[in-house]
């Protein structure tokens, strides 16, 4: 299987899966169940698909042609990371990760990480919409590089979150809680180790290109299906008290 294939399958699998878990949250979200938990996975199906060639094109044309699109996206994914990184560390009464995420070091790391990506995508030459700022790292030595950097600066913040959810992971999956829990909670813990090794795009060589969309797309997957394994959890064990999480309901 060729590499864009594969991307190409990754990209689209993850999309379905995220759209799938937002429409089955539909019916409860209408209820006035837990309506967060159905605008993150939407959040977060918004993200994917800008990820997309098509989409994306067809948006940051509206937007100019500037890759404003890109920019969006990234602040997209800051807010969806937060409600998401609250949402789990309430639902597993993590208090060390709610005092990271909401605290000085939180703040001050989301507006640093906020800076950063605005800085670097204004260094760039960003004319002409492309999905990926592919086009734009083609240009030459300097837009490449500023690419690279703009990626890592984009990733600094969701890896920050999940850093700081991943002990109450650890220990959830080391718990006695149900086992449909405890393996919602490794798939998150695997998602976090998925989006800290994303950081080493900028040093990934060319040839093993293929490995950042791996990193990215088998984070959100993991996150994605991991919150759905937990909250079918509560719909598998309604009624049982001790096997009930907040996340889920």
């Amino acid at each position: 299987m060729g590499e864009p294939r594969m991307i190409a399958i990754l990209q689209w699998t993850t999309l379905a899966v995220c759209a799938l878990v937002a429409a089955a949250r539909i019916p409860s979200a209408v209820r006035g169940e837990n309506r967060s938990l159905f605008f993150v996975y939407a959040f977060m199906t918004v993200a994917i698909l800008l990820s997309i060639d098509a989409p994306y094109l067809a948006v940051d044309r509206v937007l100019g042609g500037m890759n404003l699109a890109n920019l969006l996206l990234r602040f997209i994914i800051f807010g969806t990371v937060f409600a998401l990184g609250l949402r789990i560390a309430r639902g597993f009464g993590a208090d060390d990760a709610l005092r990271l995420i909401t605290g000085r070091p939180g703040i001050a790391f989301a507006g640093a990480a906020s800076v950063a990506v605005v800085v670097v995508f204004l260094m760039m030459d960003t004319a002409g919409s492309s999905a990926g700022l592919i086009a734009v790292y083609d240009k030459d030595a300097r837009n490449a590089a500023l690419v690279e950097y703009y990626g890592a600066a984009g990733r600094l913040y969701p890896a920050f979150i999940t850093i700081a959810l991943f002990p109450a992971m650890v220990r959830a999956v080391r718990s006695r809680l149900p086992r449909l829990v405890r393996l919602g909670a490794g798939l998150v813990a695997v998602g976090t180790v998925a989006i800290t090794l994303s950081l080493l795009s900028p040093v990934i060589p060319a040839s093993l290109a293929f490995l950042r969309f791996v990193f990215s797309y088998t984070a959100i997957l993991c996150l994605v299906v991991g919150l759905a394994v937990i909250w079918l959890s509560k719909l598998v064990a309604k009624g049982k008290p001790s096997a009930r999480t907040h996340l889920a309901g």
